[in-house]
């Protein structure tokens, strides 16, 4: 099995959620004044390619670090809706796999959204769920589900629908992911392991795919 990295590393000029502070790297210790080398790191729970916990918009909602480990690992379809310019992902396009999501832990849309990745075009008009198709996913049983973009909801939301349709179903929603168009269709071995910490009601993740090196994207 290959792994496949699907996350965007982690650095102080990185994008963030619009009104979030960037992380920061700071070197406290060194090799030359201390004998050894440590970073200082100051972030936000929900920066990068990171994972949502029902907690973070569900009041009452679990914590990551309430979860058991499994949780975060499991069997994902991978949805491929191309990189055409779409604002809407609805349920028409996602019933196709409805019995490979049913026997699935997780469900990843990739939208090629990922491309405008370092660009003002990242936070503007990306695609997102509807309600309906929320629904429909809440209602699937999976563990988890990951976008190829900043937000489960669009851009000019004011409540966040999305997220509280699928985190109120005790799902979590993992954002910002890369790398989607370097899976193949189908089904593929994913893990989003959060750091644990008391209370997370997001954490960085190192999200990872495992596919068959025999295999090409869709």
């Amino acid at each position: 099995m290959q792994p496949i990295d699907l996350i965007h590393p982690i650095h102080e000029n990185m994008p963030v959620y619009p009104g979030t502070e960037q992380p920061v790297i700071a070197t406290r210790s060194s090799i030359e004044a201390d004998g050894f080398l440590e970073k200082k790191l100051s972030l936000y729970s929900h920066t990068g390619t990171h994972i949502d916990a029902p907690a973070h918009l569900v009041k009452g909602g679990k914590f990551l670090d309430q979860f058991d480990i499994g949780r975060f690992h499991g069997r994902a379809v991978v949805v491929h809706l191309g990189t055409g310019e779409r604002e809407a992902i609805e349920k028409a396009l996602l019933k196709p796999f409805e019995d490979e999501l049913k026997a699935a832990d997780f469900l990843l849309i990739h939208t090629g959204w990922s491309r405008h990745w370092g660009t003002d075009a990242y936070f503007e008009n990306f695609p997102a769920l509807t309600g309906e198709a929320a629904e429909w996913v809440a209602g699937l049983g999976l563990k988890g589900i990951g976008f190829d973009t900043i937000s489960a909801d669009r851009a000019d939301t004011r409540n966040y629908t999305i997220h509280k349709i699928l985190l109120g179903s005790d799902m979590v929603i993992v954002e910002n992911l890369a790398n989607l168009d370097r899976l193949s269709g189908g089904t593929v071995d994913f893990s989003c392991f959060p750091l644990r910490f008391r209370q997370a009601d997001g954490s960085p993740v190192r999200a990872v795919a495992f596919t068959d090196p025999g295999k090409s994207p869709a």
